[in-house]
């Protein structure tokens, strides 16, 4: 079969391959903003980079999105080990949890198994609960994300979290307890794997585990920023397909893998499809999420003030970490009227991507596909049931990040775009409130749907 789009696809790979621009701009976001983390200088100065640049690759409507939501500023904090003997342990706080002085003693719950939470309430209530990093306790087959262990210590009565990561040798590993932009409850703090399990040989030897926290963290009103771009279509400019990425890292790290080199891909994408292509049919918007690290509080505030346009979006790729990704897959979130589309495409491009058909609420597609927009992502769909390694941790940092990585998931990104924007036949169409509902319920999900509902009444609550 003639391949139709051949001739693009060679100037597109041509260049990306033989350019070093995505590992300079991912240069420049890491060495020389930081974090990015929400309320830190790094992170205006990145999006006014991301801005500039957009606009020197020859985009248009080009501009700041600007938001505000309840911030987080890092304080000290202070791990005592009490009783059976006084040792300081080195810990960090966990973004949105709150500043605190307690006292309280230890309970272990381990890989925080769903049920274990509900059949030892009775133990939990009132101790602060230590449990670690890993995503598929004792062969489960759903991801069991941080916040869920820390929801579900919330419902048991636990005073205080303590998220023990399961890598050695990384540190303590962040990532946010708070919803929808409101601050958890009760303390959260992480320690290394070494550090827990010093405290497990304890608890074992000697009984009860006694520990004081102190805490000055702040919550603070601050403003953060999406940032926008388009290529404008040539003959139906209100049809749109977005390519986006969150580009707030975590302040402990650089943020390299997770988010920026899914920034820099998303930028690498937009400047070889505006040079090679610059009158497709249909708009390719480009969206730089802020502050999605605690809450995913960029692209729920976007689907918010643009809900009356997002009927107009004909597909979502997010591309959340994706130029650090092992493998360059695409997973479609539960969109079985696209799978052929996809396999015609892998064909078309002579490229041998995975396509997943899965979906999960820890990264920018969830709120457009919370209101039926059709989206997908750039993920590992062939991955292990470990973790995210260095994600998260000191460690993420830019030599970690391979530019064959970033021209891989810029190339396949800008591909599947151009695909997307010249097909005449799309056979997939947003789902109405009642599709999205049966989705979010069917069986598979009981459980942590049911979970979901409870926490977001708690936090409604809050």
């Amino acid at each position: 079969m003639t391949n139709p789009h051949l001739s693009l696809d060679q100037e597109i790979l041509g260049d990306i391959y033989s350019s070093r621009e995505s590992m300079n701009n991912l240069e420049i976001l890491c060495d020389d903003f930081g974090s990015r983390f929400g309320g830190t200088e790094g992170e205006k100065l990145a999006a006014d980079f991301i801005k500039a640049k957009f606009e020197e690759y020859g985009l248009t409507n080009v501009h700041l999105e600007p938001f505000e939501y309840l911030g987080w500023e890092r304080g000290e904090a202070t791990l005592e080990i009490i009783s059976p003997i006084q040792k300081t342990i080195p810990c960090i706080t966990l973004p949105h949890s709150p500043p605190i002085e307690m006292e309280a003693e230890i309970f272990d719950i381990g890989e925080g198994f769903p049920t274990d939470f509900d059949a030892k309430s009775d133990e939990i209530a009132g101790k602060f609960l230590m449990t670690n990093s890993v995503l598929y306790p004792k062969g489960i087959k759903r991801w069991i994300h941080r916040q869920e262990k820390y929801g579900r210590s919330l419902l048991a009565g636990a005073t205080g979290f303590i998220f023990v990561n399961h890598y050695p040798g990384y540190g303590p590993a962040t990532g946010g307890v708070g919803s929808h932009g409101v601050a958890g409850p009760i303390p959260a703090i992480s320690i290394t794997k070494e550090d827990g399990a010093f405290i497990e040989r304890l608890a074992k030897r000697k009984g009860t585990v006694k520990i004081r926290l102190k805490s000055t963290d702040k919550l603070a009103k601050m403003t953060s920023w999406n940032v926008v771009g388009d290529l404008s279509g040539a003959e139906k400019p209100e049809e749109i397909i977005m390519l986006g990425s969150h580009y707030d890292g975590h302040d402990i790290a650089q943020g390299a893998s997770d988010p920026a080199s899914g920034v820099v891909s998303v930028m690498e994408a937009a400047r070889v499809l505006a040079k090679y292509a610059p009158k497709l049919p249909r708009t390719l918007r480009f969206v730089m999420w802020g502050v999605e690290e605690i809450g995913l509080l960029g692209s729920y505030e976007y689907a918010r003030a643009h809900a009356d346009e997002l009927h107009k979006i004909r597909f979502y790729l997010n591309m959340d970490g994706a130029g650090g990704a092992p493998f360059k897959d695409i997973n479609l979130h539960a969109w079985d009227e696209l799978q052929n589309t996809f396999e015609d495409y892998r064909e078309d491009m002579a490229l041998n991507f995975a396509i997943g058909q899965s979906f999960h609420s820890a990264s920018d597609h969830y709120p457009f596909l919370l209101k039926g927009v059709i989206t997908g992502g750039i993920e590992s769909v062939r991955q292990s049931m470990t973790g995210r390694g260095y994600g998260h941790t000191q460690y993420d940092t830019v030599d970690k990040v391979t530019l064959l990585g970033l021209r891989d998931a810029s190339s396949l990104a800008a591909r599947i775009a151009l695909r997307v924007a010249r097909a005449d036949n799309w056979p997939a169409s947003p789902r109405d409130a009642e599709s999205v509902d049966k989705l979010l319920n069917q069986p598979s999900r009981t459980e942590i749907q049911a979970f979901i509902k409870v926490m977001d009444e708690y936090f409604d609550k809050l």
